[in-house]
């Protein structure tokens, strides 16, 4: 495993290209796109502002800066660096920045949600979409970028357009039985669209590209509800994390609850595996030591390594009681996601937020519980094989896959504390993120 020098950047906006070819950077108004394996330096571009958000389009060939504080789009070519391009929203304002799955049109979100324009970058036309709604997850394409559905909000109601992507053309329009629709999600295949409700009420709705109500699920009432969901890549599972700390997971043929995956304070099955993190300090012959250390060894000497033991069950996991008197509160299924095999699906109980777990789908049941000792930020899943990257807000990473689990420690100087992870198409490198900086971790295909 090999790791890159440090880079520089801000608002953890460090993203591959789709064919993993490039990686795109920004360090304040600047963006910098870099070689994914040598990362020398390709291309520099100078925005009108500090970039809030980065995207590429799909065939990698043009990237997206939003500054939402100043309204403006920048789109950047790179195979013609001096072609680029600037939307300005104007008076409208700017909350939400996307490309369609062509490459060739954004979408704007204005402020307030008063509508989103569509702008073709080839014909320069532009569309409006109308009352769209100010939710989490608003906007839905579906994988082979045919379809797109919208929520919309209108006469205090929820309604779903669903357009062809090709046109723009308004395909269905329908309500959706929701109080307060949170956000909407396609199933990989494209055939089913989930929405579900506020975390007040506990709803989740699949239609069909028709617009036909397939089936409703409701787990309880009166209570906080749905956190999260996840597909599985097959579009077999929908998994349905909640505030009661239970994942749900429903199947594609009656889309009824096959099993529930609970998340209790104290493993004890002897069937689970527990990771546990620990401390070491790291052993060092003194007789090769000059004094004073040079920097770098001393940054080693003194940075706390960690390694993973066994431990045996039952094992009382840390847990946290909840403020539950204040908005969001800490609690429930913050993080969940299907490795790419459907094999495996990864959660994390914000109640006991240092540890992950593990769930093997094929027999439906807790395989492994890493717990860290400090509170996981993210974690990914390798787009290639079974093996999941996590980050707890320190200078390691963690790799856990079937044949086990290692603690990395980032050979850098001074304080690099991941908060979040990019994988690399091909599963041969992640990127690994902070506040103010950035490295690339290179790893072997047979690693883990």
């Amino acid at each position: 495993m090999n790791f890159s020098e440090l880079f520089k950047l801000s608002g953890l906006l460090g993203r591959f290209s789709p064919d993993g070819k490039c990686l795109a950077s920004c360090v304040q108004y600047r963006l910098v796109v870099r070689d994914a394996s040598t990362l020398q330096i390709l291309q520099l571009y100078t925005c009108l502002d500090q970039i809030q958000y980065i995207e590429w389009s799909s065939d990698s060939l043009f990237i997206l800066c939003a500054m939402y504080k100043r309204g403006v789009v920048q789109v950047w070519s790179l195979e013609q660096p001096d072609w680029h391009c600037k939307i300005d929203e104007g008076s409208a304002g700017l909350v939400a920045s996307c490309w369609s799955p062509d490459g060739r049109h954004i979408l704007n979100t204005t402020e307030f949600h008063l509508r989103i324009t569509v702008w073709s970058l080839c014909t320069k036309s532009v569309s409006y979409i109308k009352y769209p709604k100010a939710c989490q997850q608003g906007i839905a394409f579906t994988k082979d970028g045919r379809y797109m559905a919208v929520a919309e909000r209108r006469d205090c109601k929820d309604f779903v357009s669903i357009f062809v992507c090709s046109d723009w053309q308004l395909l269905r329009h329908f309500d959706t039985e929701t109080q307060d629709l949170f956000g909407i999600e396609w199933a990989p295949n494209g055939c089913v669209l989930a929405a579900w409700d506020t975390c007040l009420e506990y709803k989740i709705l699949l239609y069909s590209l028709d617009g036909r109500l397939l089936s409703t699920y409701r787990a309880y009432e009166w209570s906080l509800g749905i956190k999260s969901i996840a597909w599985s890549p097959s579009s077999q599972f929908l998994a349905i994390g909640s505030y009661d700390e239970k994942v749900r997971i429903l199947n594609h043929v009656t889309w009824k609850k096959i099993t529930e995956f609970e998340h209790p304070a104290t493993v004890a099955s002897s069937k689970t595996i527990v990771y546990k993190e620990v401390e070491k300090s790291p052993s060092v012959e003194t007789e090769r030591l000059s004094f004073p250390p040079t920097r770098a060894l001393a940054s080693s000497l003194f940075s706390t390594q960690s390694k993973y033991d066994v431990s045996q069950v039952p094992v009382s996991l840390q847990h946290i009681k909840p403020v539950t008197d204040r908005a969001n509160p800490k609690m429930g299924i913050g993080m969940l996601a299907f490795s790419p095999d459907n094999c495996f699906l990864a959660t994390k109980n914000d109640n006991i937020p240092n540890a992950v777990w593990i769930w093997d789908i094929q027999k439906l049941k807790l395989f492994v519980v890493l717990e860290q000792l400090c509170a996981v930020q993210s974690f990914q899943w390798d787009p290639r094989q079974p093996r999941l990257a996590v980050c707890t807000g320190n200078s390691k990473v963690y790799l856990w896959s079937p044949a086990g689990c290692v603690s990395v420690q980032v050979p850098m100087e001074g304080d690099f504390q991941i908060v979040s992870l990019a994988w690399h198409c091909s599963g041969d490198s992640v990127a690994l993120l902070s506040k103010d900086n950035f490295c690339v971790c290179y790893l072997e295909r047979e690693e883990v």
